[in-house]
């Protein structure tokens, strides 16, 4: 599958690392032990088959979610390095290293003692466990629980399991209160959640498609026979979505391709899908739309805004 826009790079590189992640080291269903702090926080420590003997104190992050996650637990400054598409928070030491094409010699210039991957791109785990620079492989998560557990693991392999255990609880909490006050509907409201504007879409498979399930949406590319071996990112047309006549189009491809409800309404045969003619096109941040770190609550939110606004 080839797209034309970075969603679809990251939609299919998130397909990739779900795939490859057996390749290489697996992150840890275990949690840090109750009542342990930051300041407590022994080493060595393992997550999975990563024995760490020390805390990390140069961590190069060539995954934009790590990275936010590396931040949020509150070891941002143990991180010297970040790939070229690492852009929150804006501090973060950018650099030109890529997540996409890694480079076994250009991270090992960096002199990491921690390099956190999303993605085992041309066997890259094996080629830094070579040069015996540590590895921990975070790969696109699929539900909830995933993201949970890499914050945990970062957090156990950092030196900050409280705060990782704190940022997860926060998450849970704030996850709660969103869908708490929801309104009940006899039929669920539909929609159709766009990564470019070749129609490339996620389905409920998907991390994606877990989070519009919690604001209880239905994915009209569920009933499409679209996905087969698209992994859960398939590409419909556009008479499958205007045929669908979905109830929302939230937008992920704002940022790259410039799309907005403008747009959505310009297009040909569009002007009378609900979505449009109720103004329930919904423009998202590009970024965390594609990311499954602490931001997904803000994602939520916005969806969650969205929804309520339409009377049950």
């Amino acid at each position: 599958m080839t797209r034309r826009t970075p969603r679809l790079l990251a939609a299919t590189l998130a397909v990739a690392a779900l795939t490859l992640g057996a390749c290489a080291e697996k992150t840890s269903t275990d949690t840090p032990a109750a009542g342990s702090s930051s300041a407590a926080a022994t080493f060595p420590v393992t997550v999975g088959k990563l024995t760490l003997e020390k805390r990390p104190e140069k961590i190069v992050s060539l995954s934009p979610t790590a990275t936010e996650m590396l931040f949020a637990i509150g070891a941002g400054k143990q991180v010297t390095a970040v790939d070229d598409q690492s852009n929150y928070p804006p501090d973060a030491p950018k650099s030109d290293l890529s997540g996409f094409q890694p480079n076994a010699e250009a991270i090992a210039a960096k002199t990491p003692d921690l390099v956190v991957l999303s993605n085992d791109t041309n066997k890259i785990v094996d080629q830094l466990t070579t040069l015996k620079i540590p590895v921990l492989l975070t790969p696109a998560a699929a539900t909830l629980e995933d993201s949970y557990r890499q914050i945990t693991d970062l957090g156990a392999l950092t030196g900050h399991p409280t705060e990782a255990a704190d940022v997860t609880q926060r998450m849970k909490d704030d996850i709660a209160k969103l869908v708490k006050d929801l309104p009940q509907r006899s039929k669920k409201l539909t929609y159709y959640h766009e990564l470019g504007p070749e129609l490339y879409t996620a389905t409920s498979r998907t991390f994606i498609g877990s989070i519009y399930a919690l604001a209880g949406l239905e994915n009209i590319a569920d009933a499409s026979d679209a996905d087969g071996k698209a992994g859960g990112y398939p590409q419909l047309s556009q008479e499958v979505i205007v045929k669908a006549n979905p109830d929302f189009v939230f937008l992920a491809d704002t940022k790259c391709c410039r799309q907005s409800p403008e747009t959505v309404r310009a297009r040909a045969g569009w002007a009378d899908v609900t979505a449009v003619k109720n103004n329930q096109v919904v423009a998202l941040d590009d970024d965390i739309a594609s990311r499954w770190g602490p931001r997904v609550v803000d994602q939520l939110r916005t969806i969650v805004d969205a929804v309520a606004k339409v009377p049950a």
